[in-house]
């Protein structure tokens, strides 16, 4: 049996995934829990405390996951470095939970979590940077032993990127069937997560540098030269 806890919790889940953080209610969440207002202040005592409940019950889901697919990678590969593709697919497949062995719960979680990373405002941007702060020293390490050749402060920024591309995919992903006119199925999770996977790995192993920069140098200094 489900205790009242975990029923104001799955409930608030499901509610924040689909609605918002700011545009859910406590009123929407007791009725969808069928409890009182009384049992959220009992266990939670404000929404805020709700959504770090929730949140951290959650990464440490998503975490638990993330971790054992880099030890198991990392295992494969003893004393190589991790290829960057097993990399990636330890960042975001949990996520995406494309597996198909994880509870509806998590899928939940994942829109959710992709609503988070969308607009982290407020106390969302405390919880985030709390929570990934876990996994993610991990990750960069592991990636700097991978791609030894692209600067730090570019690992940073592809990460970055990365998960935007990720979150856009967990609440935005049903666009890409209509815009293809069917010829993209978000629904095939596996696809998605190759697709994504292929996508974030060119991003990361580009080479340093901008060559668009370099281009417009080039580009000014032959303007001058014709002056």
């Amino acid at each position: 049996m489900t205790s009242t806890k975990d029923s104001i919790l799955n409930s608030a889940e499901k509610l924040f995934a689909e609605r918002g953080y700011e545009a859910t209610s406590l009123r929407a969440i007791t009725t969808a829990a069928g409890v009182n207002l009384a049992a959220v202040n009992y266990h939670f005592q404000s929404k805020n405390q709700l959504l770090r409940a929730l949140f951290t019950r959650g990464m440490q889901r998503l975490n638990r996951q993330r971790m054992a697919l880099l030890d198991s990678y990392e295992a494969e590969y003893r004393e190589k470095s991790v290829p960057p593709e097993k990399l990636v697919r330890a960042l975001i497949e949990p996520m995406l939970d494309v597996t198909g062995n994880h509870s509806k719960g998590s899928k939940v979680f994942g829109m959710l979590l992709g609503r988070m990373y969308a607009s982290p405002q407020g106390p969302l941007a405390d919880i985030l940077v709390s929570d990934i702060e876990k996994f993610s020293e991990r990750f960069k390490s592991a990636l700097r032993r991978t791609l030894p050749e692209i600067p730090l402060e570019d690992l940073f920024w592809r990460s970055f990127f990365a998960i935007g591309a990720t979150a856009h995919t967990l609440i935005s992903s049903q666009l890409i069937g209509i815009i293809s006119h069917g010829v993209c199925n978000p629904d095939d999770r596996e696809a998605v997560i190759e697709k994504l996977t292929a996508f974030i790995v060119a991003g990361l192993k580009a080479p340093a540098g901008s060559g668009i920069k370099r281009e417009k140098a080039g580009q000014t200094g032959k303007n001058r030269r014709g002056r």
